[in-house]
């Protein structure tokens, strides 16, 4: 399935809304974004792996994935569903005190009908100014989004249990707390007390990525993060989130990323100066 709002933001969008009906429409892999993803399943259920976390959706619920959080969306065979996606850059939160709430890890929102229904109604607002925009139209979805924020960080949001947690999970909660070292299969197998050959085909069915892959992007993930949140150069975050060879981690970064990581810190830090410009 084509993620039209996705190729949006990467054109440039702050905002960019879509709704999508489907079955048996699981992602390829755990992925993530350099921005906001505010997911609301209309229909049907889902499951959804936060990292290390696994949580279970039922229709009226939502989930906002912060930027650069691994995450992966799946649904039982044959299970329909619909959802109402919305993705936004930081840089579009009027408050900063908002984004730190959003960046809080929150699972699964339950909310009572009336809260539900004002962030539905919200949400397919955007998504029709999207569509048909009028006046104003960039300042008026910005107002809408921060109306639907300031909605979400006001809400009294109870706790919600994730589903049980596997060997699996263990393993993924200690790389992703451990990216920067020497991980080896034959070193987590044996901590974990399983064998290779398990480790590596349960991680395949539970994320849907191997587990030299999933390191890699985890430390590509924080490396990212890195360059937009400290002047250190190419060398010393290569270093920081666990590659011994440099080439190995320009090779690495722009099969993850589409871009090397000294033009990735360029094009960040000339975006960042646009950004406070238009202020």
């Amino acid at each position: 399935m084509i993620d039209q709002a996705g190729i949006m933001m990467a054109q440039g969008a702050l905002i960019a809304s879509e709704r999508i009906i489907g079955v048996n429409d699981n992602m390829a892999q755990s992925h993530y974004h350099e921005y906001f993803e505010l997911y609301y399943l209309e229909t049907g259920e889902r499951f959804h792996m936060v990292q290390d976390r696994c949580y279970k959706m039922t229709a009226g619920e939502f989930i906002i994935f912060p930027p650069y959080v691994m995450h992966y969306s799946y649904g039982e065979k044959d299970m329909p569903f619909k959802r109402l996606v919305l993705y936004f850059r930081q840089e579009e939160l009027g408050s900063d005190e908002i984004f730190r709430e959003l960046c809080r890890e929150r699972g699964i929102c339950r909310l009572d009908t009336k809260k539900r229904t004002q962030i539905h109604r919200i949400m397919e607002q955007l998504l029709e100014e999207q569509k048909d925009p009028g006046r104003f139209t960039v300042s008026y979805r910005k107002a809408l989004l921060n109306l639907l924020a300031a909605v979400i960080v006001r809400a009294d949001l109870p706790p919600v249990r994730q589903e049980k947690r596997s060997r699996i999970n263990e393993i993924i909660s200690y790389i992703h707390s451990h990216y920067y070292e020497d991980l080896k299969l034959e070193c987590l197998a044996q901590q974990f007390y399983i064998s290779p050959w398990y480790l590596c085909r349960e991680f395949k069915r539970y994320t849907n990525s191997t587990l030299v892959n999933y390191i890699n992007v985890t430390r590509i993930m924080n490396a990212q993060r890195s360059f937009m949140e400290t002047d250190k150069n190419v060398t010393q975050i290569s270093q920081e989130v666990g590659f011994s060879s440099l080439t190995h981690f320009n090779r690495v970064f722009k099969a993850v990323t589409g871009t090397t990581p000294s033009e990735y810190k360029r094009q960040f830090r000339t975006y960042k100066a646009k950004t406070a410009d238009s202020r």
